[in-house]
């Protein structure tokens, strides 16, 4: 099949849907599918760009850094019909319903594409850059949601990657099939490995040996709710652990600031963006993984921690639910109780007998989000798709008509 994905972030971005976009083309192009990306440059000029199999076209654009450092937004752009009928997709797969996306949309109904649309959206990842607004929550969260709907109601279908997911979708005003599809993780570079020499790997970010570490991975903004963990730190009063926050994002001041209110002194750690080949070993070197986020529709770094064989602790809010079974795989905590926080940390500290135990139970949990699955199952929706228009999926030996030209 020709497959033409569309979306506001991607390589560099380190956010959830760019993970989860980048490991789909990417899997799907190591399938034997055609795949073509489009997403906002991080410059002035449209320009096409091949990575690892995967025909990357990014439409001029310009960073938004008031809004976010990995928020790129696209310039008016009357090329994108043009790029779809020089790759011919069978069917176009958005990743959201912002500028990109929507111009992709209207160019495949035009031309009677099959249309698939995966929703990585709740209001609450909004909530914290629209905080200037003097409106009521409720308001913000209804006209947020038909924006979105505006766009994903012109599709032929959605997926979601938990029930918790779709649940939230299907409450909303949508009129297309949705289907639950996890987003995967890639469990050949995300695994137990005896052979990491966790020691090392700890000296080398800056963290104890010998404590217990509590580790988060992941963007460092508002809705993650990382302060929580630094509370329940204080509250917990343990001097036998400390808690690793790897990332970057627009709330990692507030918290540099805030540690330091608290005294926490080498309690906590940031160590800032972790590169993509150290992440195993890192999260094979910790003890516990944590997630206090209150708005994830399911969480990659936590499938990661999963098939890492990690115990998790992780906030009882909106799809976490799905990954963590307390005293399982871990334990939940009341989203945004400091004390209930620290009664997790406890508790599973305490309880390192059983980390091993936990961490299988983890490693079994994660086996049907593997990304070979996921990738399964897309293939065989978007044939659906493509079928039910009447048309017939394109050979995956099919050759590109060539390069798209840097200056469409």
């Amino acid at each position: 099949m020709r497959i033409a994905i569309a979306g506001e972030t991607y390589y560099p971005g380190v956010n959830g849907q760019a993970a989860f976009t980048i490991h789909l083309a990417e899997g799907l192009a190591q399938a034997g599918h055609t795949v073509m990306v489009i997403v906002p440059s991080e410059r002035f000029t449209t320009y096409t760009e091949e990575i690892h199999g995967v025909l990357v076209q990014k439409i001029a654009g310009m960073n938004w850094t008031r809004f976010h450092p990995e928020a790129f937004i696209s310039l008016p752009n009357f090329g994108i019909g043009r790029m779809l009928d020089q790759f011919q997709p069978d069917i176009v797969h958005i990743q959201d319903h912002y500028i990109v996306s929507h111009l992709v949309i209207w160019a495949a109904r035009r031309r009677h594409i099959a249309s698939l649309g995966t929703n990585h959206f709740l209001p609450d990842n909004l909530f914290p850059y629209i905080a200037f607004l003097p409106l009521p929550i409720s308001f913000k969260s209804a006209v947020l949601w038909k924006i979105m709907l505006d766009v994903y109601n012109l599709l032929d279908a959605a997926t979601t990657p938990t029930e918790t997911a779709a649940m939230i979708l299907r409450q909303q005003a949508i009129h297309i099939p949705v289907t639950t599809i996890s987003c995967g993780v890639d469990t050949h570079q995300f695994h137990p490995d005896p052979g990491v020499d966790r020691a090392a790997m700890r000296r080398k970010y800056g963290l104890d040996p010998n404590r217990a570490l509590l580790l988060y991975i992941g963007r460092i903004d508002g809705e993650k709710r990382l302060e929580v963990l630094l509370r329940a730190l204080v509250k917990a009063g343990r001097e036998d652990v400390q808690l690793a926050i790897a990332g970057r994002g627009m709330h990692l001041p507030y918290l540099r600031n805030l540690a330091a209110q608290l005294n926490l002194g080498d309690k906590v750690v940031f160590t800032g963006y972790i590169p993509v080949e150290d992440k195993p070993a890192l999260i094979n070197s910790a003890d516990i993984f944590a997630m206090p986020s209150i708005a994830e529709l399911q969480s990659i770094a936590t499938l990661e921690a999963m098939a890492t064989a990690k115990p998790v602790l992780a906030a009882n809010a909106r799809a976490l639910p799905e990954l963590v079974a307390p005293g399982v795989n871990g334990t939940l905590f009341k989203a945004d109780d400091v004390e209930d926080a620290a009664r997790g940390i406890n508790e599973l500290v305490e309880d390192r007998s059983r980390w091993g135990e936990m961490g299988q139970a983890s490693l079994a949990r994660v086996q049907p989000h593997s990304l070979d699955n996921t990738i399964r199952r897309y293939s065989d929706l978007y044939r659906s798709l493509i079928e039910a228009r009447g048309a017939v999926p394109v050979d995956k030996s099919r050759k590109k008509k060539g390069r798209l030209a840097d200056s469409e």
